[in-house]
């Protein structure tokens, strides 16, 4: 295991972060704290209490895991195709340096600046409602694999990519409508019967609802189910970027 090289990748990943922290850091919590006050002052004065629950505190789950999708995505995305864009990928493809060592750097990167930002939205929320956390470490567990899987998604998609068109095709049509139409801002108990067997279609609403478990002891499906529902995510990701490494798909473009 070449340790120096994977120290190095993750360092100058996290640099990158630090040398963009407006948009890495300081955009996303704005725009969700915008969300929050919009979303908390219009719905929220309409709807006082979600299952017991104050409006503005049980949406700050889904606002979580709103930024952390797409900042999961966007990180892992740009980290790899960026190589692939000034041709660096060649360097990194000819050292010493073998593709799991190569992932497991990128998305590693890119899921800890996912988790401190989502951190660092929690503690935003604590300034406008009191929040609690009924289940801790299964609140990490879930931000956790969230961010790698997601980051392995993005990662995917950085490697698919061959414009910074795409980078940002999937995260906007695909996830941010899935993650409004997953329970972010409100529970799928809420919804006619017809309309939430079709959430059950959509898989972000077994990450929001896991989540929003660890938080309130609340959910809209079966904890255990949202688990392995982000286990399967998570596999699957493995599988394709495995699949990716053993072909060379647009590795070396």
């Amino acid at each position: 295991m070449n340790f120096h090289a994977m120290r190095a990748i993750y360092g100058f990943e996290m640099a990158r972060a630090r040398r963009t922290l407006m948009q890495s850091i300081v955009s996303p919590v704005i725009s969700t704290s915008l969300y929050f006050v919009v979303f908390g002052a219009a719905i929220g004065s309409r709807i006082q209490h979600v299952e017991g629950i104050s409006y503005g505190a049980f949406i700050v789950p889904g606002l979580i895991m709103l930024s952390l999708l797409t900042q999961s995505i966007s990180n892992a995305s740009f980290g790899i195709y960026f190589p692939k864009f000034v041709g660096t990928i060649y360097e990194l493809l000819s050292a010493p340096v073998s593709y799991f060592e190569i992932v497991v750097s990128y998305v590693g990167a890119a899921a800890t600046k996912s988790i401190v930002l989502g951190l660092i939205i929690l503690a935003t929320a604590g300034l406008f409602v009191p929040l609690s956390i009924a289940h801790p470490l299964w609140m990490i567990l879930f931000l956790v694999l969230t961010a790698v899987t997601f980051s392995l998604l993005g990662f995917i998609i950085g490697i698919w990519a061959d414009g910074f068109e795409k980078l940002q095709l999937v995260p906007l049509l695909m996830i941010t409508p899935l993650t409004f139409l997953g329970g972010s801002f409100y529970s799928i108990d809420m919804l006619p019967p017809f309309w939430q067997k079709v959430s059950l279609v959509n898989p972000v609403v077994y990450l929001i609802s896991g989540f929003r478990w660890s938080f309130y002891g609340l959910a809209d499906v079966s904890v255990a189910v949202s688990l392995a529902m982000t286990l399967v995510f998570l596999a699957i990701c493995l599988a394709i970027i495995a699949w990716i490494f053993r072909t060379g798909y647009r590795l070396k473009t």
